[in-house]
């Protein structure tokens, strides 16, 4: 069932952000590191990062370089309650 497995990923992001600013691929790699997911797969947290933001729980708080990429990427936050 889709949207339960969207609202556990929501769930997951939120509980690797908590109160710090993340990039997706930091977020990923955090992921990886709890054994959340197997390999790294930004997939699996950009989509979710994006609704986050749609439906207001995180928000985009500057850009950061990615030492992957080496592209200036969006830094994410929780959205103040």
């Amino acid at each position: 069932e889709m949207s339960g497995k969207r609202e556990a990923r929501h769930a997951l992001i939120l509980d690797i952000l908590g109160n710090r600013q993340m990039t997706a691929s930091e977020i990923t790699e955090a992921l990886l590191a709890r054994g959340v997911i197997r390999y790294y797969d930004r997939n699996f947290v950009a989509p979710r990062l994006t609704e986050l933001k749609q439906i207001g729980a995180v928000t985009t708080v500057g850009k950061r370089l990615c030492p992957r990429t080496g592209r200036n990427v969006a830094v994410w936050a929780k959205k103040e309650a």
